[in-house]
């Protein structure tokens, strides 16, 4: 099988031959149809987060596939259904998180295409109960940015409490951002869009954002505040003075929530103002098995729109090119099929 290979941190992946891996007892063998292009994972081959994957390895964690075959312990899925790959490739399903509905923190999981192999591979082998099934119908091309894009934002809207009456702004409107301003509206919430790119910006008003503000010429904090201030605010753009302009924004007891990861990811935190505000920052990280099926069936029924583009893996670095230079207005998905 083709896959792609991060060998050294400082170097461009390879496409490589590699066999095609055979399951254990408890894994399936996916036969993969998308794998979607994750910010995540050019951190990943670059090594810029404090706990690093170990080279060779191989990038993806929005895999989506049809499962070839399945080990004798495997019984929720079968041989020819479709699944996604998603980052939590699997948790020990026993500690206080796992057992409280917060599997994705707990401490001994492992993450596809981190620290076991993923998606951007023609195969790969994933725990039998950790993937998902995709409904039928669904385009794999859209379900494999749903798999992280999709179900991170729906959770960070959730832990927002994203509600009608209230005021939610969407910092960065991009390949996650693009999601969660429609979370945001599926909630009731009258939503704020900020970006810094012409087209992310119409984009915005394309999908329906009540105030659209562009970060270039405008005070953001000083225009959220003229409508009322947020009552949350969720950072998505990989950059620390977004951040600060996201908090600012915030109305009395109002909620950050951070998502996005910036390799030298920092935020100053004035303590008058945040404990006389009532003001609560928190960190949002992907979702659940559950939270994805969630988000599969509000796709299904036409509730969200994935703006995305195709290409090969071949393809690979030229697209993180693309995607660090801010050229791509949403998702990339490479179409393995």
């Amino acid at each position: 099988m083709k896959a792609a290979v991060v060998n050294d941190f400082t170097a461009p992946l390879e496409i490589e031959d590699r066999p095609v891996p055979e399951p254990a007892p408890h894994q399936v063998l996916v036969r993969i149809e998308a794998s979607g292009l994750c910010h995540t994972d050019i951190h990943a081959a670059h090594g810029d987060w404090p706990v690093k994957p170990s080279p060779p390895f191989v990038p993806g964690h929005e895999g989506v596939g049809i499962v070839e075959a399945a080990g004798e312990l495997v019984r929720h899925v079968a041989v020819g259904e479709r699944v996604a790959i998603a980052w939590l490739a699997d948790a020990c399903g026993r500690c206080d998180q796992c057992v409280s509905g917060w599997e994705t923190l707990c401490l001994q999981q492992h993450n596809s295409g981190y620290s076991v192999d993923g998606a951007y591979a023609e195969y790969a082998v994933a725990h039998g109960d950790y993937v998902v099934p995709v409904p039928e119908g669904l385009d794999p091309l859209d379900a494999a940015p749903l798999s992280c894009a999709g179900v991170t934002t729906y959770k960070a809207v959730k832990d927002s409490g994203a509600r009608p009456g209230t005021r939610v702004l969407v910092s960065g409107i991009g390949g996650l951002g693009h999601l969660a301003l429609q979370y945001a509206r599926i909630s009731g919430a009258e939503t704020i869009a900020v970006d810094i790119t012409d087209d992310k910006l119409r984009l915005a008003r394309d999908l329906g954002a009540d105030h659209v503000i562009d970060a270039r010429t405008a005070d953001v904090a000083a225009e959220v505040q003229k409508l009322g201030g947020a009552h949350a605010a969720i950072a998505l753009a990989v950059n620390n003075a977004s951040f600060q302009a996201a908090y600012g924004a915030l109305r009395r007891s109002g909620t950050l929530v951070l998502v996005a990861l910036p390799a030298e990811g920092r935020l100053e935190l004035p303590v008058f103002d945040t404990v006389l505000n009532g003001t609560s920052v928190i960190g949002s990280i992907v979702g659940t098995r559950e939270d994805l099926a969630e988000v599969f069936r509000l796709h299904a029924l036409g509730r969200t729109r994935v703006i995305r583009e195709s290409r090969r893996l071949d393809e690979v670095n030229s697209s993180f090119a693309d995607i660090l230079s801010g050229r791509v207005t949403a998702r990339l998905v490479f179409d393995l099929r």
